[in-house]
């Protein structure tokens, strides 16, 4: 029987090799709490390839997060679909100019209870098709989330700059939420998107669209949001980790950081501010 891949990119034979004996839910579940994961608001960035072989795969993996948080808390996850945007756009890859107009008219709306996630990973899609998640309406920033305040965190999320105000970025910020990297690192912590936004720095304002159902219609939404990169965060968050500090430890076979979410944003504000 062929192996299957319910670890990203990486096969059964290859999480099996990096551990000496299987990663359970109950263990990530310990080593969650040995982090000081438990009942907060946390917002988890995750890659289910670094774990090792957890039995159940990304299922495992959530339930051991929901085990870890409790129901007093609240899981967030980003379910983002950047892939629902202007087709003229698409660079990796993009598509015969030919094809253009039939991919646009034919594009289905965003719809939040259908729609898969892309890019963020297994664990992500996964807690987004629990039966008691909620996720925001967002057509390409979306976030999940589970538990206490669920609803609260993805409620009202806008779509002028969906990674900045008015997101469930500023709602756990409110809420005094943690961020779990979990075998991940800075180049994909969507907190500091929120940081971008509030940050004084000299950026670009874009016009970005979107396919939503508008009174049960498919219809192109247009909303703005700022020219946004990825290629400081490493040295933001490192720059973080050395002046504030944050939680490591192993969680599986993965490396695992826990920050404030709130003295990460306030700090990379700051950083943006005078480093762009």
């Amino acid at each position: 029987m062929p192996a299957v891949a319910p670890c990203g990119g990486m096969n059964e034979g290859d999480a099996v090799g990096m551990v000496d004996e299987p990663v359970t839910p109950e263990r990530l579940a310990s080593d969650l709490r040995d982090l000081g994961i438990r009942g907060e608001t946390v917002l988890v960035h995750s890659s289910v390839s670094s774990l090792g072989w957890v039995p159940g795969g990304p299922q495992g993996v959530v339930e051991a997060l929901q085990n870890a948080v409790t129901e007093a808390g609240t899981i967030v996850v980003p379910t983002h679909t950047s892939h629902l945007c202007t087709p003229s756009v698409w660079e990796n890859p993009p598509i015969p100019d030919d094809w253009l107009p039939e991919v646009r008219e034919s594009m289905p709306a965003f719809r939040p209870a259908v729609t898969p996630s892309r890019g963020v990973g297994a664990i992500p899609e996964c807690l987004r098709t629990h039966p008691n998640a909620v996720r925001s309406t967002h057509p390409q920033y979306s976030f999940a989330a589970w538990g206490a305040n669920a609803d609260e965190v993805v409620a009202d999320h806008e779509l002028d700059y969906g990674l900045g105000e008015n997101s469930p970025l500023s709602a756990v910020y409110d809420r005094d939420g943690l961020v779990l990297m979990l075998g991940t690192d800075y180049e994909t912590n969507t907190s500091l998107h929120l940081a971008e936004t509030r940050a004084d720095h000299e950026r670009e304002e874009t016009v970005e669209e979107g396919p939503m159902l508008v009174d049960g219609e498919r219809e192109w939404m247009e909303f703005m949001d700022i020219e946004r990169t990825t290629d400081d965060f490493p040295d933001a968050g490192a720059a973080f980790e050395n002046d504030v500090g944050a939680e490591t430890g192993r969680v599986g076979a993965a490396d695992a950081t826990v920050v404030d979410q709130r003295s990460l944003v306030d700090y990379a504000t700051e950083w943006f501010s005078r480093n762009r």
